[in-house]
């Protein structure tokens, strides 16, 4: 799950409703500490640009990435990794600060959070359904 879970491919597959696509960076294949991607996606209605790099690896129990252009204030991801009696556990940490003062914060509070929040549900169910079929070979292969 880890690997899948830093699968460029597998990341655009699994984003559906938003045409997120990586334009820059890493464009294809797995990210890795210090690697940088420019994601381009449609949130909200608007075409917005964001560029992570990963700052933290620990393969394979966690990975950070944060970022370093977009439209946020600020922007930290994490992901990890726990074993469980059932497999894998995924959990994500994903903090966030809207630019523009106060105004950023009511915003965040009345919807923003939730809409993050369901991205990264929808996004990880899909990761999940690939993690327990044989699909996720289709991004793996070269592991």
């Amino acid at each position: 799950m880890f690997d899948l879970a830093r699968s460029i491919d597998a990341h655009q597959d699994s984003t559906e409703g938003t045409s997120e696509r990586a334009i820059a960076g890493v464009t294809t294949g797995l990210i890795g500490l210090n690697d940088e991607v420019t994601w381009e996606a449609r949130h909200l209605g608007l075409r917005q640009r964001l560029t992570v790099r990963v700052t933290e690896f620990n393969r394979p129990q966690h990975f950070q990435d944060i970022m370093v252009a977009g439209a946020f204030k600020s922007m930290k991801h994490d992901h990890e990794f726990l074993e469980h009696p059932t497999g894998t556990q995924m959990n994500d940490r994903f903090e966030f600060q809207s630019p523009i003062g106060i105004l950023g914060k009511i915003v965040d509070q009345l919807f923003l959070r939730a809409y993050m929040e369901r991205f990264l549900v929808h996004r990880n169910v899909i990761l999940r359904k690939l993690a327990e079929s044989k699909e996720w070979s289709r991004y793996l292969a070269q592991v």
